[in-house]
């Protein structure tokens, strides 16, 4: 029999808070960390999610101490944030593991730069935090676009059911550059305006920047304040394009089937949906036919985007986080800017703040590439 693999413990750094009870506080009041800011000298402001520069650091003076100050980029004192309470309350060992969920890293390094600093690299990032916190394993690095927060949870939870470690801390993020932004305006991605997924009116993705961490075991006690059980997780490449998901919805479509068919859970069984929603027209167009063609179509649905726009690396892993709240709390979060229907198929979308009764969370993302994964949770 397979090891129980469950989360007990997360953390998020968000413009909406630095605590996950800040952040769930704000969604229900229906706060969004989208707004227009100026990233790129000479030229026009991006709606984007940002967290205050400002807040940070004072945030990261707190409980740090100063003269680590200069010895951190912006993006690591988020994760070092992020991280901190939660290995204050739960023990390193020698078997634990240390993943990092990331698709960018500290890319803003390489701003006017003849040479490539060390620190850009995604595995001289992974050591640096995990020995500040005293990890003894070697890190793990996730990076695979847009699916990477979802992946390291898929990561975390097979390693461990196949005896390599016995529990796992994963912390995900990205931060807003340069050329981050620059990127997915070259793709004419970007939104005129606030993000609207699933909405007629929608016209392209926000971007923001988050950090989301969690701590993951096969070893409870008597201590968790909650936990959820990683029933399942499945992870297909449709191979269709380098950035435009598939129209039929094949690769998502095979993860969703994979990971409900692991977890043992029919689509009636399924409370909730965190969908990835872009606000894009071909991903959320192709994501409304994967549900549909699971029968999903009827399971209350959300997206996040609205609120923390699309986080890249750490967007799976903070919405986890953000639909484990729900069900702790009983509470379906609306997709935000929603107004009209806007894709082909039907979709639950969630319109307002619900009390419902919430076991099993459908987690979905995609991603460039043709990457999606998804992953079914369970409320213990």
């Amino acid at each position: 029999m397979m090891k129980e693999i469950h989360i007990t413990d997360y953390n998020c750094v968000t413009p909406l808070g630095f605590d996950v009870e800040s952040n769930w506080k704000a969604l229900l009041e229906g706060k969004s960390g989208v707004a227009l800011h100026k990233v790129i000298d000479n030229h026009e402001a991006f709606f984007v999610s940002k967290i205050d520069s400002e807040k940070l650091e004072i945030e990261f003076k707190r409980f740090f101490d100063s003269a680590q100050n200069d010895n951190f980029t912006r993006l690591e004192k988020m994760f070092l944030l992020s991280l901190k309470p939660l290995v204050e309350r739960n023990p390193i060992s020698n078997d634990t593991a240390f993943i990092l969920s990331t698709t960018k890293g500290n890319i803003s390094l390489l701003k006017n730069e003849s040479t490539l600093p060390e620190g850009v690299y995604l595995s001289k990032l992974a050591q640096k935090l995990a020995d500040f916190f005293g990890f003894k394993t070697k890190p793990i690095v996730v990076s695979n676009a847009c699916v990477s927060g979802v992946m390291a949870i898929s990561v975390a939870k097979n390693m461990i059911q196949a005896g390599k470690y016995k529990d796992a801390f994963i912390v995900a993020g990205d931060e807003i550059s340069e050329f981050v932004i620059s990127g997915f305006n070259s793709f004419q991605a970007i939104g005129s305006e606030p993000c609207k997924p699933y909405d007629k009116n929608r016209n392209g993705i926000n971007l923001g920047e988050a950090i989301a961490a969690v701590y993951i075991t096969s070893e409870l006690n008597q201590n968790e304040k909650f936990k959820f059980k990683v029933l399942a997780d499945s992870a297909i490449n449709d191979a269709n394009h380098i950035s435009g998901p598939s129209r039929t919805g094949d690769g998502l479509f095979a993860s969703v089937q994979n990971a409900m068919k692991e977890a043992r859970v029919s689509a009636e069984q399924i409370d909730f949906i965190s969908a990835h929603g872009t606000a894009t027209l071909y991903n959320d167009e192709m994501e409304a036919i994967a549900f549909n063609r699971m029968e999903l179509q009827n399971v209350p649905l959300n997206s996040m985007k609205g609120y923390y726009g699309h986080c890249l690396g750490a967007s799976g892993l903070l919405e986890s986080i953000i639909s484990m709240e729900s069900a702790l709390h009983n509470t379906l979060i609306p997709s935000k800017n929603f107004e009209e229907m806007g894709v082909s198929q039907d979709l639950n979308i969630i319109k307002q703040n619900q009390s419902a009764e919430i076991k099993y969370i459908l987690k979905t993302a995609s991603g460039f590439g043709g990457c999606n994964a998804a992953i079914v949770l369970e409320k213990a």
